[in-house]
């Protein structure tokens, strides 16, 4: 584990600490390096095209989250905190607008609906996404924490963050909704592929047994879900600008 931590980048194949993936001669020309525990080229990804990485991607290919996470999104870079912002914020809108799509299937939305009513509704939104993804993080800090993993000296909070945030790209296929109209169950196809690549990215980032990670996000998920769905409680209705709103 020492080893992983003092070496700037992982090998794909086996997660091995190496100093560099490549030695460049002249500009063009590279030669990559290979990793001292597995001997075989330790990121080939440095020559392949983006296409070939988002493939590997949906495909949940280890060595692809391995690049994507170690490799490319590298903590040291000056550039790491604000990008953890924009896709911390990107991830959230996305959500917001994942909750509108659900509850305006199941409401009338009309012309008459006040502005004040949308405000209403807007922050309510906020909040419940707010809520709901601080407890799928904490769920997954407190599952992973209780069943200690070979990486267990990690900075656990922000590696977890970036591991959730980079494997839930799934959610961009949301903003196809904005443009086609599609059945509102297509979401929940888009939350299980999100289910299952969350599960490859945190089994990357922890070493951790596939089932022990599949559990960890099931767990975490489900607790995400029930906090939203809480905080509609069925029994309370209220009409906010002719709309019959759950609080």
């Amino acid at each position: 584990m020492d080893r992983k931590r003092e070496m700037d980048y992982r090998c794909v194949q086996c997660g091995f600490g190496i100093k560099t993936l490549f030695v460049q001669y002249s500009p063009g020309n590279i030669r990559l390096m290979k990793c001292e525990n597995c001997q075989v080229v330790a990121d080939e990804y440095v020559e392949c095209e983006t296409m070939i990485l988002l493939i590997d991607l949906i495909l949940h290919k280890p060595k692809a989250y391995r690049h994507l996470l170690y490799n490319v999104l590298k903590q040291e870079s000056p550039k790491f905190k604000g990008l953890l912002w924009k896709l911390t914020i990107g991830y959230l809108l996305l959500d917001v607008y994942r909750c509108l799509v659900l509850e305006s299937g199941d409401e009338e939305w009309g012309l008459s609906t006040s502005f004040s009513s949308l405000v209403w509704i807007c922050r309510k939104m906020f909040t419940d996404v707010f809520l709901g993804n601080f407890m799928l993080l904490f769920t997954f800090l407190l599952v992973m924490k209780i069943y200690p993993s070979r990486c267990a000296g990690t900075p656990w909070c922000k590696d977890f963050l970036l591991a959730i945030l980079v494997s839930s790209y799934f959610k961009i296929f949301l903003v196809a909704m904005m443009v086609w109209e599609f059945p509102s169950s297509v979401i929940f196809i888009i939350d299980l592929f999100v289910l299952s690549s969350n599960t490859m990215a945190v089994k990357v980032i922890t070493e951790s047994g596939m089932s022990k990670c599949i559990g960890a996000c099931f767990i975490a998920h489900a607790v995400k879900a029930l906090t939203s769905q809480d905080s509609y409680s069925p029994t309370d209705v209220m009409a906010v600008g002719g709309i019959s709103w759950r609080v």
